[in-house]
Order: C-alpha cells, then sequence, then structure tokens
C-alpha cells in the first residue's frame, strides 16, 4: 500500500514538473559516456589536472560545492536524469556505487577523452572511452552478482545510454598545438574519416556490450566557445578553421549512424546535433535570455577565455544570463535548452526520434 501511495504522488510530481515519468518497479538503467560535457565526478578520484573540484564550479549545485561537473550547476546527463523522473547516475569511480545504487545505472564518462586513445595525453590519468568501456564490463559483473547473469542483461538492454565524444579530438589533439602529430599525419578530411571509423567500432563495441537505445551527441560549434574566440578570434567571429572541422565531422557522424542502425536492423542509435542546439543560442542568445554567448561566465582574459575557471577567476553575478560557464563548457541553462531538445526536438536535432518519442514507443514494448 505504501509503495502505491509513494507511486501515485511520484506520478504527480512528475506531471507538476513535466518530466517523463519512469514506474518504480520497473526504472530504466541510465549509462554515461564521453568527456568533460557529461563527467560527473570520475576524474576527482585520478591524478589529473582535468578536474573541477574548486570552486566556482558547483555554485549553482544543489550542495553549492564542487561536485567535478565542469557546470556551475547541473550537466546534459544529470538534466536527462532529473526530466525522466530517475535519480542521477553516480560516477562509476564514487565508493559509494554500491548495492541497489547499481540499478540506478552509472557514469563512466571522464574529462579530456576523445574517440582516439591519445587525445588528452595532457591530462595525464583519464579515462579513455575503450577503458570506460572495460568499466561498463565489469560493471555487467557487478549487476549480475547481484541480480543474475539474465536479470543484468535485461537490465542492461532495457536501459538508455549518452555518449558525447569528438569535440577533444579536436580541441586536445588535432589543434592542440600547431603541427601536432595528428595534423602531420592527416589533412582534415582524412582526419575526420579515420575519428568516423573509430567511432563506428566503439558503437558497435556498445551494441555488442548490450546497449540497444543509445543517444550519440555530435560537436557543438567548436570554433565559437569563449576558449577558441580568445585564442584564434580577432573580431569575435567564430575560428573559421574549427567550425569547418564541425561541418565536416558532424554529418559523417549522422551517416554512420543511419548506416550502423541499417546493419543492425533497428534504430538503436539516435544522432543529437548537438552543434544545431548550440549554434541556436550561439548566433542569437537574446532570444534565449542570454546576455552573450561570447563571454564566459568565469573565467578571465578576452572573452573570460583564457586558461581555467578558478576561484580567482572573474565570476558573473547571474549564470543564467551566460550561455556559456567557463571557457570550453555550457552553463546549465544552456545544457538545459540542449536537453529540451534531445526531449521534444524535430529531426533537424533528433534522428531518427527524440527521446520523448524512443520512452513513448519503449513503453509499449
Amino acid at each position: 500500500m505504501a509503495s502505491c501511495v509513494v507511486s501515485i504522488v511520484t506520478s504527480f510530481l512528475c506531471m507538476l514538473l513535466g518530466c517523463v515519468c519512469v514506474s518504480a518497479q520497473h526504472q530504466r538503467a541510465f549509462f554515461v559516456f564521453g568527456d568533460s560535457l557529461v563527467d560527473n565526478g570520475n576524474n576527482d578520484f585520478l591524478a589529473t589536472s582535468a578536474r573541477a573540484d574548486a570552486p566556482p564550479y558547483g555554485i549553482d549545485y544543489p550542495t553549492h560545492t564542487p561536485t567535478g561537473r565542469f557546470s556551475n550547476g547541473l550537466n546534459i546527463a544529470d538534466i536527462i536524469s532529473e526530466q525522466l523522473g530517475l535519480e542521477p547516475t553516480m560516477p562509476y569511480l564514487s565508493p559509494l556505487l554500491t548495492g541497489e545504487k547499481l540499478l540506478v545505472g552509472a557514469n563512466f564518462a571522464s574529462a579530456g577523452i576523445g574517440i582516439l586513445n591519445d587525445t588528452g595525453f595532457q591530462f595525464l590519468n583519464i579515462i579513455h572511452i575503450y577503458k570506460q568501456l572495460k568499466l561498463f564490463e565489469h560493471y555487467q559483473q557487478r549487476l549480475s552478482a547481484r541480480i543474475g547473469v539474465e536479470g543484468a542483461r535485461k537490465h542492461v538492454n532495457q536501459g538508455l545510454v549518452l555518449i558525447t565524444l569528438g569535440g577533444n579530438d579536436f580541441v586536445n589533439n588535432y589543434y592542440l598545438v600547431p603541427y601536432s602529430v595528428r595534423s602531420r599525419q592527416f589533412a582534415l578530411p582524412d582526419y575526420v574519416r579515420y575519428l568516423i571509423s573509430e567511432y563506428r567500432l566503439i558503437l558497435r563495441r556498445l551494441y555488442d556490450m548490450g546497449a540497444r537505445r543509445v543517444i550519440v551527441t555530435g560537436t557543438g560549434p567548436m570554433g565559437c566557445v569563449p576558449a577558441e574566440l580568445a585564442l584564434r578570434s580577432r573580431n569575435g567571429e567564430c575560428d573559421v578553421e574549427l567550425q569547418r572541422a564541425a561541418s565536416l565531422y558532424n554529418p559523417q557522424l549522422g551517416d554512420m549512424i543511419k548506416g550502423l542502425n541499417q546493419e543492425i536492423g533497428s534504430d538503436v542509435f539516435i544522432a543529437a546535433n548537438a552543434y544545431q542546439m548550440h549554434m541556436d543560442f550561439v548566433f542569437n542568445p537574446q532570444a534565449y535570455g542570454f546576455v552573450t554567448s561570447k563571454i564566459a561566465c568565469c573565467g578571465q582574459g578576452p572573452y573570460n577565455g583564457i586558461g581555467l575557471c578558478t576561484p580567482l577567476s572573474n565570476l558573473c553575478p547571474n549564470r543564467n544570463l551566460y550561455a556559456f560557464w567557463d571557457p570550453f563548457h555550457p552553463s546549465e541553462r544552456a545544457n538545459r535548452i540542449i536537453v529540451q531538445q534531445i526531449f521534444t526536438g524535430s529531426t533537424d536535432y533528433m534522428h531518427p526520434m527524440n527521446l520523448s518519442t524512443i520512452m513513448a514507443l519503449d513503453s509499449r514494448a
């Protein structure tokens, strides 16, 4: 009886908040892979410089303390969990991720990583993507020990996966320094094709490990982030070369996902057009309630785009007015706009379907 009351109250709250409800009895697991856009604290457990463990990171998080998220508050993965009425996933490296918490899923993301293992080498100890997949395998073994092999397989099959990769392969690899190793090895079009072929192997591996609903985000407008404006722009215009990289990479990612789904015979992978989701408020920030999409809330130098966000950085008083929180990462409010498109966007944003459609289809299965 008590559980029924809880379920009714939860459903009522979900209706009020406008989230997509998930039955407590059949709560869907959520698994997160990728880089700093979705890392929720794994790097805090590692000896790496790619950390967000000092103020003012987390200033608008419920605890008002740094959590390892590269945000003033919640990141994209957190907001998806919130909108689905799920518990937030925990960092897989957290010692608190035990027992019943395993049923919620896990976040394996690690700031600084990319599709390629040499991306982010300057950050030293980070969880490269194949190591994240190895940890996912370890997670499944732990889950099997708790609910049985068949139960674990079904739980993973019915889970939702978010993977966010690619941006670092450009800004922290190909374009990291003039005449980088990768830029001497590949012309940009060839490098993009190489990245796509490597990403395909990663996604196929995820499928082989049991993932059946996977949201794959493309890169945002890399040449428009405050860090690149500070480094490469003379007049506040987006950097042409990084924008060219995004314009080559994102369409090929979409085509690769279509081909992979055709090969599998099911819409396993969903392409999220992160580039357009960002460009909407980058090109017209005032339409979304921002005062600027060029200047980071936290930072220093031109556009607050130099170096890291630290306790000594310039800090804006109202984070909701800034599209970018730090030199590279959107503010929580910008993340909420992105997640809204993930849930309800047209096929221009989410292909072949948005997350609300996925949830509706899967609820009938």
